[in-house]
């Protein structure tokens, strides 16, 4: 595939197996996904199958495998798809074999837990050389990888980048849409998440379906002020990767967030699942924080943060955000 881009994708779990195959499929690049481990590169090499994280999903026959890291060095698009909070450890380990002219995606909906900065910031202090873009909106692993319809966005500091990035990745299954507007693009990734949590507690606890809608609708407008103080474009949320993924998670039973909010909803108290990642429970401190470091009115965010952190427990955050002051919409 000679002149083509070179796309490698950094992570082998789900996500990365699953960006790795549209982009295969695509056809309009040479797509390679970079394991960790040589037993994993040799499974997906004889059986196309990612039996851990994508179990009976044949992979693209023109999708190829690798360890080493120094095939990032020929690549002109970089897939970030390892989780949020290793996002900056990965750039770390990695950046030596990376090249200045290459675009750095980052694929991940979270913000970094110890610095409680969007992960394009986190990366653009590891790699300064490096123009950072962000991947997001609504589509499981499973729904993209098996080849149903999905669009997301790609956020990048430059229009022509984040067309080119779209361009090179979308296919017939999948589809990415430009953007220049990153602060949003991120921040409606990670707070979707505290707000499907906060979506799972309504369903667990017995609520109904008029108390989700509820708390979409003022999760959506919580989501917009605090990308506003960030410097971002509030309308970001009316798109994929605010309202768009939102629905998503907070309505499917594939979410780890839902389900993590449904089982807190039914006991009362937060209690994470071991072995499982529920980036909406590392997020909710952090927007928290950010909420009242911008000085932003977040209730159910603070909300979610405070069942988790142990604060309270369900009932009385329910309570309290039913008797808050009357406001208008």
């Amino acid at each position: 595939m000679s002149g083509a881009e070179k796309i490698v994708v950094v992570g082998s779990g789900a996500f990365g197996t699953a960006l790795a195959a549209v982009a295969a499929l695509a056809g309009k690049a040479d797509v390679t996904l970079l394991c960790r481990r040589e037993d994993q590169r040799a499974e997906l090499e004889a059986t196309r199958i990612n039996s851990r994280n994508l179990p009976g999903i044949t992979l693209p026959p023109d999708l190829h495998y690798a360890t080493d890291n120094a095939l990032l060095e020929q690549a002109s698009i970089v897939l970030f798809a390892m989780p949020s909070q290793a996002q900056a450890e990965a750039a770390q380990e990695l950046k030596s074999h990376l090249r200045q002219h290459q675009s750095i995606v980052t694929c991940a909906k979270g913000i970094d837990k110890a610095t409680s900065r969007l992960l394009t910031d986190v990366l653009e202090e590891e790699l300064p050389d490096h123009s950072i873009s962000v991947l997001s909106g609504p589509g499981f692993a499973a729904d993209i990888a098996k080849g149903l319809p999905t669009a997301m966005a790609v956020a990048s500091p430059d229009m022509a980048e984040a067309e080119r990035i779209a361009q090179a990745i979308s296919g017939p299954t999948f589809r990415l849409y430009p953007s220049t507007d990153r602060i949003g693009v991120q921040l409606g990734g990670a707070l979707k998440n505290v707000l499907a949590i906060a979506c799972g507690i309504v369903e667990g606890a017995g609520l109904g379906d008029s108390a989700r809608a509820a708390l979409i609708a003022r999760g959506l407008a919580e989501m917009s002020r605090l990308i506003e103080a960030y410097g971002g474009d509030p309308d970001t949320v009316r798109g994929l990767s605010g309202l768009g993924d939102l629905v998503l998670t907070a309505t499917s039973h594939q979410s780890r967030n839902l389900r993590f909010g449904i089982e807190t909803g039914r006991t009362g108290r937060a209690a994470l699942p071991s072995g499982e990642l529920v980036e909406g429970a590392h997020a909710a401190a952090i927007a928290a924080r950010l909420a009242a470091e911008h000085h932003v009115d977040m209730p159910v965010t603070l909300a979610v943060a405070s069942i988790i952190d142990g604060a309270i427990d369900v009932k009385t955050a329910i309570n309290g955000l039913m008797t808050r002051p009357i406001t208008t919409e």
